[in-house]
């Protein structure tokens, strides 16, 4: 049987697997999309809600027309195995038949790459609560949209589906998704760092142990009380977005504040998203490997520019999916660059506008390095450190800037 039409038939298979076994067990669920910080995001509300009710969240990248359905149907961790496609079938079918021990609450992860992904998610899971990280100016996965804005009308259809008992949480420092509160008929609840949001973030600080980066601290305001929050070994604005949003979840869930701030002292930053590694030399590395979009990429240059260190070496490759804007993009984030970074290196085609715009603004061109690809880097990179270094490393998964960390990490 040919591939695609045997990869049609599981896809099919699986869809009304997943849609019976939610009839069947009816957990409560709530879904996360955005073009940035999903993954901590799902990761965060997991960590707060772990302790006080039966919780399944997305594995990796599980968040597609395959991913969603297998979250669904079982804790898999990875597609691995010559049986493994078996091995769900079976196990999903007897769950089917016979009553099993299932989660009270599913967190899914909606990743959206072309118009009609979001309705076909919904049309298997329809949450009770969505979340929507941010938007940004230039959404990643915007390759196969008209404009950001059919992007993100695409994304508001998760909120437009929400029942009139359900709940919205929202990003009210971006302000595409700060506006879509008007697109839904549930209560929304918005998170942020601006005067307005309802579960507000103060006081957020860097912390460093000497020179090395330590993890951030910060507040959180809700109704009039406040609680500090502080998270060892992960960096940047983003991870307190995170914790703010399960915030709002454990409210929702009947848990206060401080119960709040005590379980998500058990939250990890997921590999390759902002954790800082140790390198050799006795440099620092900041691993934002695993992925990149416009967004993610500024803010990412925002915290290595508020971290201390005796040079600040940024290595920055392609980001993808993003169309007829890959110029633009790029040349923004080169902007950026020299007053955040003393040395650049970058990986891959696209990232040379970053490379050109850097040295445009007055970058000096000795140090800017730029490779086709992470092997012809990483040797180069290694030889670049001095003890005192820190390093951002980041890009869009494919480009492999993970071999990167792996060559200047300490072992």
């Amino acid at each position: 049987m040919d591939k695609e039409i045997l990869k049609s038939r599981l896809q099919s298979i699986i869809r009304w697997l997943a849609i019976w076994t939610i009839k069947k067990y009816q957990p409560g669920i709530i879904a996360v999309t955005g073009s940035a910080g999903k993954t901590s995001t799902k990761n965060a509300i997991y960590t707060v809600l772990k302790d006080s009710r039966r919780v399944r969240a997305t594995s990796a990248n599980f968040n597609n027309a395959f991913g969603v359905p297998l979250t669904i149907l079982g804790d898999w961790k990875e597609i691995a195995g010559n049986f493994f496609w078996v091995k769900v079938l079976l196990v999903s079918i007897l769950r089917l038949i016979f009553p099993m021990s299932y989660p009270e609450v599913l967190v899914l992860e909606y990743g959206i790459d072309r118009p009609g992904d979001m309705k076909y998610l919904l049309d298997i899971a329809k949450p009770q609560i969505a979340v929507i990280t941010a938007i940004g100016d230039i959404p990643v996965h915007v390759e196969f949209f008209s404009s950001p804005e059919a992007l993100a009308r695409e994304k508001s259809k998760l909120i437009e589906s929400l029942p009139a008992a359900g709940f919205s949480i929202l990003n009210y420092d971006d302000e595409i998704v700060s506006g879509m509160r008007e697109r839904t008929r549930s209560r929304a609840i918005t998170f942020g760092f601006n005067e307005g949001a309802e579960m507000r973030i103060s006081n957020f600080e860097q912390r460093m142990e000497g020179m090395r980066p330590n993890g951030i601290s910060f507040k959180l305001n809700y109704g009039g009380n406040c609680v500090p929050v502080r998270l060892d070994n992960c960096f940047g604005k983003a991870q307190s977005y995170a914790v703010a949003t399960a915030a709002c979840v454990g409210l929702l869930f009947g848990l206060n504040l401080v119960k709040i701030s005590e379980a998500i002292r058990n939250y990890e930053t997921p590999p390759g998203r902002g954790r800082i590694l140790d390198g050799i030399k006795k440099t620092f590395i900041i691993d934002d490997s695993y992925n990149a979009s416009p967004l993610s990429m500024s803010a990412a240059l925002e915290t290595l520019h508020e971290l201390k260190a005796k040079r600040k070496i940024a290595v920055l490759g392609d980001m993808l999916e993003i169309g007829e804007y890959t110029t633009e993009a790029h040349e923004h984030i080169g902007e950026l660059v020299p007053k955040r970074a003393d040395m650049l290196v970058t990986v891959g085609a696209r990232a040379k506008f970053i490379a050109d715009t850097a040295i445009k603004k007055g970058m000096p061109k000795k140090n800017v390095h730029s490779f086709d690809t992470a092997d012809e880097a990483k040797l180069p990179v290694q030889e670049l450190l001095r003890q005192g270094d820190l390093v951002l490393v980041k890009a869009s998964h494919s480009i492999g800037l993970e071999k990167i960390v792996e060559e200047i990490k300490a072992f």
